[in-house]
């Protein structure tokens, strides 16, 4: 009998985390935008090249601050995948615009960049690459796209935070990005995220509406005497607590990512012969990107299939998990006017796809327990 069961997920918070949590709760200031917030942007400006990086209070909230940016209006149109995380629309149905989905491609599971021109109108206001499992989409094609026709390209990063593509980070190809910190992310504080802005020309206006519309920041610089109202917005601040755990993180990123990295290529080694032999596809990454190693997945050749493995796996005391349900195929997604059948390669692989353990509390014994129990399995199941 197990003596244990394998968790899907596990947030790993270090004594570095908890010593700077005790060290903002007890220096008075943890409130948002406190010292450790500073540390933090700090590190990720530097890292990433962007003008301006402001922490929120998750990566929804960076990305209603992108719609915000944009001055989105009733009827405008952003192009995105179906395969996401239901911020990823809400955040720009909330300013009124229309999500127009696009197909995925079979391989990384992003947007296939090759069907985006024609759900270009004259409404579109941006395209959406969302990179899935922290591979990057095909940037420069979607970048190519955006210019010609004079669109915005917005990344939802939740899972690319330190990934590449063509040698440059994930995150740096849009006006601005957004990235989560949420507890099951590469990178986290258990809530929380983060707007990269790369166009500096929107830096002082996106200021102005994470602190509620008024131009506090500036007064925080001392910039300013007194702060005011100047526009709609928003308290979209994170905790300085949260920030504390937060930098811990992002100061521990190499050995995290490393780590991550390990775990993802022992599956990839103990399980590419038994995929081969049982119609199992694994993550593809193309030699330009490098990944975030976010998540390793298999995509079994039915949806009863799926269903078996995961029921298998549990029965073994291992926790698998599927992934997005589709957008456009959701109650919501119907109210747009989508219906199945709209996005095909999206609904194969959503019915399909299994998740395995992947977080830093896995040990040796636990991975060759999940690669055990899956060799037993035939036919995928």
């Amino acid at each position: 009998m197990q003596t244990h069961r394998v968790s899907f997920n596990r947030a790993c918070i270090s004594e570095k985390g908890l010593d700077y949590v005790r060290e903002a709760t007890t220096g008075g200031r943890i409130s948002g935008d406190g010292p450790f917030t500073k540390r933090c942007s700090e590190l990720l400006e530097s890292e990433s090249g962007a003008s301006r990086v402001l922490l929120t209070s998750s990566c929804t909230h960076a990305l209603e601050l992108a719609a915000l940016l944009l001055d989105l209006q009733p009827g405008d149109e952003v192009i995105m995948s179906s395969f996401t995380f239901v911020s990823t629309a809400n955040a720009f149905i909330l300013r009124g615009a229309r999500p127009v989905f696009v197909d995925i491609r079979p391989d990384t599971l992003n947007m296939d960049e090759k069907l985006i021109e024609p759900l270009i109108t004259n409404r579109t206001r941006a395209i959406v690459p969302v990179h899935y499992a922290g591979v990057g989409c095909e940037m420069d094609a979607i970048v190519d796209v955006a210019s010609s026709h004079g669109i915005s390209v917005v990344e939802d990063n939740a899972q690319g935070l330190f990934g590449r593509y063509k040698g440059r980070p994930l995150g740096s190809f849009g006006c601005v990005s957004a990235v989560s910190f949420h507890e099951t992310k590469n990178i986290t504080c258990g809530e929380g995220g983060a707007l990269f802005i790369n166009d500096e020309s929107l830096v002082e206006h996106a200021e102005i509406l994470r602190e509620k519309g008024t131009n506090r920041a500036q007064f925080l610089r001392g910039q300013i005497d007194k702060y005011t109202w100047r526009s709609i917005g928003s308290s979209y601040l994170l905790s300085d607590i949260l920030a504390a755990v937060l930098l811990a993180q992002l100061e521990e990123r190499e050995s995290i990512q490393q780590k991550r990295k390990e775990i993802w290529e022992f599956y990839e080694a103990e399980l590419t012969s038994w995929a081969d032999a049982n119609g199992v596809s694994l993550p593809t990454v193309p030699e330009h990107c490098e990944p975030t190693h976010h998540i390793f997945y298999l995509i079994l050749p039915t949806a009863e299939s799926r269903t078996r493995f995961i029921e298998n796996l549990s029965r073994a005391g291992i926790r698998a998990t599927s992934h997005y349900e589709p957008l456009h195929t959701s109650p919501m997604g119907a109210t747009w006017g989508y219906a199945p059948g709209d996005l095909p390669v999206t609904e194969r692989v959503a019915g399909r796809l299994v998740r395995l353990p992947l977080h830093l509390g896995l040990t040796k014994t636990d991975l060759e327990r999940v690669c055990h129990a899956i060799h037993r399995l035939q036919g995928g199941a």
